[in-house]
């Protein structure tokens, strides 16, 4: 059994990716050919917004989108505190401060809650994360972010494809990044990711910064960095996002199988009912969780940790974190969560083995 079966996706597809690969061959532009154009226009069309701009890789758009709203030394950056270490780690980069805010318990977003305490005069943008595919409170998020004049970067690495109160995730804030690893929803065959804005000066930033900072050929006008999504991975996207409405509605089907199967032993996956999720994870909450993970994997199934730690408690930040208050609720999550085998090719023999091998744990 594995962890993600690409496999399968792949199968389906083969013939579809040899098709516009060879496409490419012929063409000859393997860095910002035509089907990159096309993929910005699609994925804009798809998710509602006017501009997208494909990078070469999801922690480069988050890069990138703030320094598109210029953060430098000294700004302050609000993060949830837990999460994968990108958001944190590219703010960290461009000098500024971090101020990492606890999770709802049940969601695992930021706790819209406590958001408001954390925000200063030295805070240049809010960071959240819509973790394992379903979006965090936006409504909430924006209305406090605009009392205080504050831009928005939604996290999306994880919820591509995701709807909150009937839009999609990426047109939720003042820009939007996310990730197309291969193992996420949408994913390619390497390294990609796009950002995401309505705002035309913002797109054009972010396209230049994306650049080497040019705007023309050899006319640099800004410092910037060297991101470009290659055109082969475009194609593969394009090629997979025929199938994508299917495979959302399959992660789902599957979803809700595995957590009326699992409900009555584990805390599974809550999904607030104005939300769809893609379900980048399937990740339920157990109090033994080494026991857990050793009896699955005596029975030869697969299974991640996402994560071990918050990014409080990474060694990187043990000098550079702001907490605005306790972070129990993220901490409890390290201690508990645990990921199990997922993917819209999970064949539902190997979901009632997965489930009933748990149900034999307790």
């Amino acid at each position: 059994m594995k962890f993600i079966n690409l496999d399968e996706q792949y199968r389906r597809l083969a013939a579809d990716i040899k098709k516009r690969a060879n496409e490419i061959h012929k063409h000859g532009k393997y860095i910002l050919g035509p089907e990159v154009t096309e993929l910005e226009e699609r994925l804009a069309e798809y998710v509602g917004v006017k501009h997208c701009i494909a990078v070469a890789s999801g922690t480069d758009a988050l890069l990138i989108a703030m320094m598109a709203l210029d953060v430098s030394c000294d700004d302050e950056i609000i993060i949830p505190n837990f999460t994968f270490i990108a958001p944190a780690e590219m703010a960290a980069l461009l000098g500024a401060k971090i101020i990492f805010v606890d999770i709802d318990s049940k969601t695992y977003n930021i706790d819209v809650n406590l958001l408001e305490r954390a925000i200063t005069p030295r805070t240049k943008a809010i960071i959240p994360v819509s973790l394992f595919g379903q979006c965090a409170d936006f409504d909430t998020i924006n209305a406090i972010a605009s009392k205080h004049s504050i831009p928005v970067i939604e996290d999306a690495a994880q919820s591509f494809g995701a709807t909150y109160k009937g839009k999609h995730s990426c047109n939720l804030s003042t820009i939007a990044c996310t990730s197309f690893y291969p193992s996420k929803p949408l994913g390619c065959y390497g390294d990609g990711g796009a950002c995401f804005t309505n705002n035309e000066q913002l797109a054009v930033k972010i396209r230049c910064i994306s650049t080497h900072g040019e705007n023309g050929r050899y006319n640099h006008e800004m410092l910037g960095v060297n991101s470009r999504l290659d055109t082969l991975q475009a194609a593969i996207l394009l090629t997979k996002l025929e199938i994508f409405p299917s495979e959302i509605t399959r992660r789902n089907e599957l979803a809700d199988m595995y957590s009326n199967l699992l409900k009555d032993y584990y805390q599974v996956p809550y999904v607030e009912p104005y939300n769809m999720s893609v379900f980048a994870q399937y990740t339920i909450s157990c109090d033994d969780r080494d026991k857990v993970r050793e009896y699955l994997q005596k029975n030869n199934i697969p299974t991640a940790v996402h994560y071990p730690k918050t990014l409080h408690q990474q060694d990187i930040f043990a000098n550079l974190h702001h907490p605005t208050t306790s972070l129990p609720n993220s901490e409890n999550a390290a201690k508990k969560v645990i990921s199990l085998p997922f993917s819209a090719y999970l064949s539902e023999q190997d979901l009632h083995k997965v489930a009933a091998t748990l149900i034999q744990v307790v």
